[in-house]
C-alpha cells in the first residue's frame, strides 16, 4: 500500500479495480531497458513457476477432507485460521518445494500458497450444493415435484435463497456422470477433476521483498512497480532473480486520493496486463430513509425499463416523468447467433472425437485443432460482447439515477425465476441474458456516487396494476384492445383504467415495493448484496402509484375519421424592399438572405451569388423554372419565384453583379 486512506463523516472505504499495461521495464542490475516481449517472457516464466506449484498443491489437497478444515476456519489446536489464504494454509501445514534445482524465495511461495488457498476454499460452496442434490436424488432428475424441491432446499445451506437453475445445473451433471458410469457420484470432488490454474501473479501476497509500488509525486496519473522477476525459465539461484522497474500509466478511473496495492500480473498476447486494484473514499450508501427510488425491470428485446417515484412525507407515491427504456435487440440478436455458431462448432468437435476414437489420425486431429481455435475465437468474441452490454447498460441505468437524484436503485430479482412455456430457442435466450454482469457492474458503478441497490422479489410485478393493484389485463398493442398478447397493459378497474407499456408497469412496481418495504431491507451474509427477501402484505397494500394530476384535457382524443384535408400553406413572397444600407460599426442588421459574409458588400437579392444549389434549367419542352434558371432559388431542386429587379432601384453594385452574370450566361441576359 503506497499510503492511508483518511474517511470522513458519511464515507466509505471502497476497493476497485483498474486494468492497466506493462509496456517496458528496467533491469536495475544491468539498466537494460526491457521491451514489451522481454517483460512479458519474464514475467511468463514467474507465472509458469507459480502455477505449476499451485496445481501439484491443490491437486495434493483436492479432496473432501482437507477442503472441509480449510473451510471450517480453525486449526488443529482449536485456533482461528486467519483470513489470508496463504497464512492459512501455513497454519495447517500445507507447503510445496519447487521443481528440482529450481530457486524461489519464500515470497513466491506465498503467491502459491495464496492462489492455492482461494481455490480450494471456492470449491466448498460446490461441495455443499452437490451434496445436498445426491442426498436428495429426485426420481424424476428432469422433473421435480414440489415436495422434492422443498426437500433438496432443506438439504443446502441457504438453499431457500438459491436459484433454482444452480440446483438444476448440479443435477444434469451428477446425472450425466450416472449415465456414463452407470452410478451417482460419490461427492463433488469425483464429479469434478481438478481444476486448471491461471497463469498470474497474486503480488498482493507479497511484502516489499518481492514487490513494491509508489504513486509518482509530480504526477498523481503514474505509478512505480518494482519486482523481483527471474532471468531463466529454470533459475538456479538467488543470482537469477534480478530487480525490474516498471513505470504504468494509470486509468483515468483511479482517483488522485486513492491508495494503490499491489496488482495482479497476467500475460495475454504477448502483454503484461495489471489488474490495478485501488482503495478511495465513497458516500455511504445506506438502507433505508429513501425517498426517490429507480425502478429497474428485465426484458428480452427492451433490455432494461427504468424509471424514477418520489415517496412524499404524507405516504404518497407518485411518479417522476414517463420512465426509459434501454433497447438492446440488435446486440442480443448478436449475441443469439454467436452462441449457436458455437454449438454448432461444438457439435462438429465432439463428432471429430466420436470419429478418432483414439486411433491416430493426423488430417482429422489437424482438423480438430482448427476447430479448437475457432470455438476459442467465437467465445472470445461472445465474452467482449457481453461485457460491453454489461458496461452499457449498468452505466444507462446508474445516469437515470444521478439525473433522478435517486439513492436507491431497485433491481428486480430474477434469480430464483425460470424461463419456460416460450419454446426452446427464446427460453434459451431469456436465460443466457448478462442479468448478472450487468447487476455486479451496476453495483460498482452505483458505489461510487452512493447510490444503493436493493433486489426486490420480482412475484407479480407486471401482473397488477400499479395504481390500484387490481390484476391487469394484457393486450398485443393499444389500437388493439381485444387482441389477446403480452405487450399493452390494461387495468380492467373502471375507476382507475390505467393502461401503458408491460415493462413501464413493472418499474413502477418495483420501485414502490422498494420504497415501501425500506425496514425489510438485510445485507446477504455470502454475497454482501442488499436485499428484500419477502413481501409484507400490509406495506404491499401502501405499494400504490398516485397518478399525477394535470391540467390536460380528459376528453377522448381517438380519431374517429378521416383526417380533414388542409390546403397548404402558401410560400412567403420574396423581399419586396432592398436590403437595409450597411451600418458604420461592427454591429448590423440580419443580412438579406443566405450571402458569403466574407464580400465587402451585400448585393441586392436578384444578383447576390447564393452558393446554393438549385435546379437546371430542362433541356426538354415543358416546366421551365424562371427563378432557377436565374440562380434566385434559396435551397435543393426549389422552384423560386422570379426576382422582381424593376421595382429595385440599381446601385453600383447591381450593375457590376449585372454585367457580371451577362458575361457568364450571354443567351439568358440579353
Amino acid at each position: 500500500m503506497s499510503g492511508k486512506l483518511r474517511l470522513a463523516e458519511g464515507e466509505a472505504a471502497r476497493t476497485a479495480c483498474a486494468r492497466a499495461l506493462l509496456r517496458t521495464g528496467v533491469d536495475e542490475e544491468t539498466g537494460e531497458v526491457l521491451s514489451q516481449a522481454v517483460l512479458a517472457q519474464r514475467v511468463g516464466w514467474c507465472a509458469d513457476l507459480v502455477a505449476g506449484m499451485a496445481a501439484a498443491l491443490v491437486g495434493a489437497h483436492w479432496n473432501s477432507v482437507d477442503v472441509g478444515v480449510l473451510a471450517g476456519g480453525v486449526d488443529a489446536s482449536g485456533r482461528r485460521l486467519p483470513s489470508n489464504a496463504w497464512m492459512a494454509l501455513r497454519r495447517l501445514g500445507w507447503t510445496v518445494a519447487p521443481p528440482g534445482g529450481v530457486r524461489v524465495n519464500d515470497r513466491v511461495v506465498r503467491m502459491v500458497q495464496e492462489q492455492a488457498g482461494r481455490v480450494l476454499r471456492s470449491v466448498k460452496w460446490r461441495a455443499e450444493v452437490t451434496a445436498g442434490v445426491l442426498s436428495t436424488w429426485p426420481a424424476d432428475p428432469r422433473k421435480r415435484t414440489p415436495a422434492e424441491w422443498d426437500q433438496v432446499r432443506a438439504s443446502i445451506p441457504g438453499g431457500q435463497h438459491l436459484p433454482s437453475n444452480v440446483i438444476k445445473g448440479r443435477t444434469r451433471q451428477a446425472a450425466t456422470f450416472a449415465k456414463t458410469n452407470g452410478r451417482l457420484p460419490v461427492d463433488v470432488f469425483e464429479l469434478e477433476s481438478v481444476p486448471r490454474i491461471p497463469r498470474m501473479l497474486l503480488l498482493a501476497a507479497c511484502d516489499r521483498q518481492q514487490a513494491t509500488i509508489e504513486r509518482s509525486d509530480t504526477d498523481p496519473a503514474r505509478a512505480l512497480l518494482r519486482l523481483q522477476l527471474p532471468t531463466r525459465p529454470d533459475p538456479r539461484g538467488y543470482r537469477d532473480w534480478t530487480w525490474v522497474e516498471c513505470r504504468i500509466s494509470l486509468p483515468s478511473t483511479v482517483p488522485a486520493s486513492a491508495v494503490l496495492h499491489l496488482p495482479t500480473l497476467r500475460v495475454t498476447d504477448g502483454t503484461v496486463r495489471a489488474d490495478m486494484a485501488y482503495t478511495h473514499a465513497v458516500p455511504k450508501a445506506r438502507a433505508t430513509g429513501h425517498s426517490v427510488a429507480l425502478g429497474v425491470d428485465w426484458g428480452l428485446n427492451t433490455l432494461l425499463s427504468a424509471g424514477a417515484l418520489r415517496l412524499g412525507k404524507d405516504g404518497r407515491i407518485t411518479a417522476l416523468g414517463a420512465g426509459g427504456q434501454f433497447r438492446a435487440a440488435g446486440v442480443l440478436a448478436k449475441q443469439h447467433r454467436l452462441r449457436r455458431h458455437s454449438e454448432r462448432l461444438h457439435a462438429k468437435a465432439d463428432q471429430y472425437a466420436r470419429l478418432l476414437g483414439g486411433r491416430p489420425d493426423e488430417q482429422l486431429r489437424a482438423k480438430r485443432e482448427v476447430l479448437a481455435g475457432e470455438i476459442r475465437h467465437v467465445s472470445a468474441r461472445r465474452q467482449n460482447l457481453n461485457d460491453a452490454l454489461a458496461w452499457a447498460a449498468a452505466r444507462w441505468t446508474v445516469d437515470q439515477a444521478i439525473a433522478a437524484r435517486a439513492t436507491v436503485i431497485c433491481l428486480e430479482d430474477l434469480r430464483s425465476m425460470e424461463t419456460k412455456g416460450l419454446g426452446h430457442s427464446l427460453n434459451t435466450r431469456l436465460s443466457q441474458q448478462v442479468r448478472g454482469k450487468i447487476s455486479d457492474r451496476m453495483r460498482h458503478l452505483a458505489a461510487e456516487h452512493g447510490i444503493a441497490v436493493v433486489t426486490a422479489p420480482a412475484r407479480n410485478t407486471s401482473k397488477h396494476c400499479p395504481q390500484c393493484l387490481t390484476p391487469l389485463q394484457h393486450r398485443k398493442a393499444p389500437d388493439r384492445p381485444t387482441t389477446p398478447g403480452w405487450k399493452w397493459a390494461i387495468c380492467p378497474n373502471q375507476s382507475c383504467r390505467w393502461q401503458e407499456d408491460r415493462d413501464h408497469g413493472a418499474w413502477r412496481r418495483i420501485a414502490a415495493r422498494g420504497l415501501t418495504h425500506q425496514t425489510k431491507t438485510v445485507t446477504d451474509k455470502t454475497s454482501g448484496h442488499m436485499v428484500i427477501r419477502t413481501v409484507v402484505d400490509e406495506l404491499e397494500a401502501a405499494a400504490v402509484v398516485t397518478p399525477s394530476t394535470s391540467n390536460a384535457s380528459r376528453r377522448d382524443r381517438s380519431k374517429t375519421g378521416p383526417t380533414r384535408h388542409k390546403p397548404p400553406r402558401p410560400a412567403p413572397r420574396r423581399r419586396r424592399a432592398p436590403s437595409p444600407t450597411r451600418p458604420h460599426g461592427q454591429a448590423g442588421k440580419r443580412p438579406e438572405g443566405h450571402a458569403p459574409t466574407d464580400r465587402p458588400r451585400l448585393p441586392r437579392a436578384a444578383h447576390r451569388h447564393q452558393s446554393v444549389n438549385t435546379i437546371s434549367t430542362p433541356t426538354t419542352a415543358g416546366h421551365r423554372p424562371r427563378g432557377a434558371a436565374l440562380g434566385a432559388g434559396f435551397h435543393l431542386h426549389a422552384h423560386a419565384s422570379p426576382p422582381r429587379w424593376e421595382t429595385i432601384p440599381e446601385t453600383q453594385s447591381d450593375t457590376q453583379d449585372r454585367k457580371a452574370d451577362q458575361r457568364r450566361y450571354p443567351a439568358r441576359n440579353p
